[in-house]
Order: C-alpha cells, then structure tokens, then sequence
C-alpha cells in the first residue's frame, strides 16, 4: 500500500491546500515572481532544437529527431512533479490536444524527476492526452543542454515551439510560481502553419 492510499481523500486534499496556501511546496515559494536565477539559456529562436532521446512512462525511448519532417513539436518543462503550479498546468494541456493534432503538433511534457514518480503524479492528476518525459539521469541533462537546469536541481518553467524542421520558433522560459499563458501558446503553434 502506498503512503497516499493510506491517507483519506479529504485528509489529502487538505494537506495539498495548506502546502498550496503556505507556498512551502517546490516550485510555489510564496515570495512572489521567481523569474530564472541562475540558469543561463543556451538556445535561441531561428537556432535548430538540441536533438535528445528521454524515456516516457512506459521506458519507451522517445527522440526529439523522430518528429522532424512529421510534426511541430512544443516541449514543456516544469520544474518538479507533485507542485501545486505544475498540477495546474499540465491538466489544462488537455484542453488544446485536439487543437494541436489540427496544427500537426505534439507536446511532450519533461520533468528532472523519475519515471515511477512521474506516473504515480500522471494518474494523481487523471491522466495526460501527451507523452511525459523523464530527464532523470543523467540528471537534468536535457534541461541543461537546453540552458534551463537550476543549480538546486529542478528545470525552469519553460516552453519551446520547435517546427518540422526542428528550428526553435518561440522561447518562454517563464516565472516558476505560474502558469504559462495557454492562450499565447495555442497563438505561437498557430504560427507554425
């Protein structure tokens, strides 16, 4: 029996409101906009996406290098499973899975975190309609090939629109403590048409 199956579901959703409302949960400080603080991107818009190969829930190798000449390619880090503003944003996501299938584009979610946790956090959270990524080990080397990986370990709150032909077309690498505009988004992978 896991530890939250041994806690009742009222008692749960208590704990997360009150880590929610004292901000003492990773990636929700409560000490106002925590833009990046020591990362330094390492890509820029019109360069090509760095090429990776993570595993996703399954253990099944996914490659950035596949998508190229198919698919657009949004990738969405978030800087660790089980945070309050990540619980939030990936769900919503779900919402705009039929809008990118129209543009031709995949999302695929990465976390530094590893692959049991992040699908224990995947069916907390009722499921995803995209691939999760784990960017375990080496720890957070995707993140930091990619100029987002925080020296205290977890990646920045970021977004990249990659086209078909891998080229970056939008950058965000944005405030750990909220939630990416979902309408900007959908605007950025409009552009790719």
């Amino acid at each position: 029996m896991h530890f939250a199956d041994r806690i009742p579901g009222v008692a749960l959703a208590s704990l997360i409101l009150i880590l929610t409302l004292h901000g003492t949960a990773l990636g929700d400080h409560g000490h106002g906009p925590a833009k990046p603080v020591d990362s330094v991107l390492r890509v820029a818009v019109g360069e090509m996406a760095p090429d990776f190969t993570l595993p996703d829930l399954a253990g099944n190798p996914v490659r950035l290098r596949d998508f190229r000449g198919r698919k657009n390619v949004v990738l969405s880090f978030v800087p660790a499973a089980w945070t309050p503003v990540c619980s939030d944003q990936w769900p919503g996501y779900n919402l705009i899975t039929d809008l990118l299938d129209q543009h031709d584009t995949v999302l695929l979610g990465i976390t530094v975190d590893n692959t049991p946790s992040q699908h224990a956090w995947v069916q907390a959270m009722g499921g995803l309609k995209f691939p999760v990524l784990s960017d375990f080990w080496p720890h957070g080397a995707v993140a930091d090939e990619y100029g987002i990986l925080r020296s205290s370990g977890e990646a920045e709150r970021a977004l990249f629109v990659i086209d078909k032909q891998g080229v970056l077309r939008f950058i965000d690498v944005h405030d750990i403590n909220t939630r990416p505009d979902l309408v900007l988004l959908v605007r950025e992978v409009e552009k790719l048409d």
